[in-house]
């Protein structure tokens, strides 16, 4: 019956828990006559760490053995969530990314995992990978097709020369041997990222950046010698938190065609142990101020450097390892899915969540390896990256600045694919969706134009293109929901349903409700919906 009322809704008013004056009325119109921006074919990433189990925040160690050190790669369930992506870009880096040593012949010393020690960077000492763990790790990379980003030390050889800065040139011999290696087990990593967290101020340790900017260009020598005529991965960095200056100067001292993408952090959310956690979540000012970072980055590299591009290579929310009580829930959905909007928005080809599995913002729970809320909705062969094309278009939008929207060229059935995002605790959304092609702009209603306002709009019939629709033309709607309507819920539902693996571990299949292009959306309080036009006219979409 929940599904069948979402359906008529917008015919007739029945006797249920969303009552007719429950709702508001708001209409989008979707502008499909150019793109504003693009992502990659891989925009969706996500991230595996290095902590060990003895990772603690807030008197919690929510770690366990998701390390890349310890993490158990036999597990069937791993491979099935990286394969559901099909294929999922998985960046292998984190704090103590600048303390891995690779254990390669030469390396001189013991290969030993990371000890907790005084005074060492973050509390820990440094860590060795093996060559055996670095084999075994690809192999569930290549059986499972992911597409791997490899975060170097960028530390080695380095001195502290006071508190939280280091100096000195970067040793790359080890680093060095260990992408020999790598290269000649034909190990197909996409691009090598060059340290982490080390721009602007740093966090736990910075370095200039006149150094590091030639520390990249050894770097792209390195590679280029390593790979030869063969296609080479592509060099990022820094993978730090945006500083204009800072990222600016980056892109003069390497130089055009050496830097092809700037990552950068975004932990906007606060401490994983602040209570305002789920408030910030469900604000829409605060989740916006984030767009000042993503124009500011779009910016600085269309002015210094327009051979790069702007990747987000590590996204958690609530940082120190997540917020136990928000970042395993539903709830997380929502900034989640909004920032992969927001960016989107300002060209950003790649957005690695923090993490695959690990912490308590893992997509993955840490201890079973079952999926959290919000895998459901990362993972390509599912929602975002099944349904959003990698061509973002333009929207107006009136009424409650607590409904997010998000419109991309469709992926897979053209037309396009809609985002809404229902931030608000009590109030649902009936939305009538508008092509460009047939609004008026005169005065009257007002009409949201992304950040810029319009005024008026022609109210008539549904239209997806430049005819009215016959009616018989159909929509696909896939509505998530929290169980038993609760944020904080660990099951979500899709379309009335719990989203559950299938006996043997898989994914369900995700099945959309076919709705009249007419009628309007109905998006309840707190929840997301997915709506796909495969018939809409933009112009955009179909070259």
């Amino acid at each position: 019956m929940r599904l069948w009322f979402l359906v008529l809704l917008p015919l007739l008013c029945l006797p249920a828990p969303i009552q007719c004056e429950d709702y508001s009325d708001v209409t989008v119109i979707i502008r499909g006559s150019e793109t504003i921006a693009s992502t990659s074919n891989e925009f969706v990433c996500a991230t595996i760490d290095w902590w060990p189990p003895e990772k603690c925040n807030y008197d919690q160690c929510p770690w366990g053995q998701a390390s890349v050190l310890n993490l158990d790669l036999t597990n069937p369930l791993l491979a099935k969530a990286i394969q559901a992506f099909s294929p999922l870009r998985v960046r292998v880096g984190g704090s103590l990314q600048d303390q891995v040593v690779y254990g390669t012949p030469n390396l001189g010393s013991p290969c030993n995992p990371f000890s907790k020690v005084s005074g060492g960077l973050f509390g820990f000492s440094q860590g060795c990978i093996t060559m055996e763990r670095w084999d075994a790790i690809n192999a569930l990379f290549m059986n499972t097709g992911a597409v791997v980003t490899f975060g170097l030390n960028a530390l080695q050889g380095r001195q502290q020369i006071r508190k939280g800065v280091w100096g000195g040139a970067w040793n790359s011999s080890n680093a060095q041997e260990f992408m020999e290696y790598t290269v000649s087990m034909n190990y197909p990593i996409d691009s090598w990222e060059f340290g982490n967290e080390l721009s602007g101020s740093g966090i736990g340790a910075s370095v200039g950046v006149e150094q590091y900017g030639k520390d990249i260009v050894e770097l792209q020598s390195i590679i280029n010698q390593l790979y030869g005529n063969s296609t080479k991965p592509l060099v990022v960095a820094p993978g730090g938190f945006y500083d204009q200056k800072w990222f600016a100067r980056l892109l003069e001292v390497t130089g055009p065609n050496v830097l092809n993408a700037m990552t950068h952090h975004i932990y906007n959310l606060g401490a994983g142990n602040d209570p305002q956690v789920a408030n910030r979540i469900l604000n829409p000012q605060y989740l916006s101020g984030v767009s000042d970072t993503f124009r500011g980055l779009q910016l600085t590299i269309q002015r210094h450097g327009s051979w790069s591009a702007p990747w987000v290579g590590e996204a958690g929310g609530a940082y120190n390892s997540g917020s136990r009580q928000v970042s395993n829930t539903f709830l997380n959905s929502f900034w989640y899915l909004d920032q992969l909007g927001q960016s989107a928005r300002y060209d950003t080809k790649v957005y690695c969540r923090q993490t695959l599995i690990g912490g308590n913002y893992g997509l993955l729970d840490t201890n079973t390896l079952l999926p959290n809320p919000d895998y459901y909705r990362q993972v390509t062969a599912l929602l975002w990256h099944r349904l959003m094309g990698t061509r973002v278009l333009s929207i107006d939008i009136s009424g409650s600045s607590y409904l997010r929207a998000y419109v991309h060229c469709g992926k897979e059935k053209g037309g396009v694919a809609l985002l809404l995002l229902n931030l608000h605790r009590s109030m649902g959304f009936m939305i009538s969706v508008r092509n460009d092609l047939n609004v008026d702009l005169a005065e009257g209603q007002g009409i949201r134009r992304d950040n810029a306002f319009v005024h008026g709009l022609k109210r008539t019939v549904s239209w997806v293109g430049s005819k009215a629709s016959d009616g018989l033309e159909k929509r696909e709607e896939y509505h998530l929901s929290a169980k038993d309507g609760n944020p904080f819920a660990r099951t979500m539902l899709l379309n009335g349903a719990p989203l559950e693996l299938t006996e043997d571990g898989d994914i369900p299949e995700l099945n959309p409700v076919q709705v009249s292009v007419n009628s309007p959306i109905y998006v309840a309080p707190l929840s997301i919906a997915f709506v796909v036009f495969p018939d809409f006219e933009a112009e955009a979409c179909s070259q």
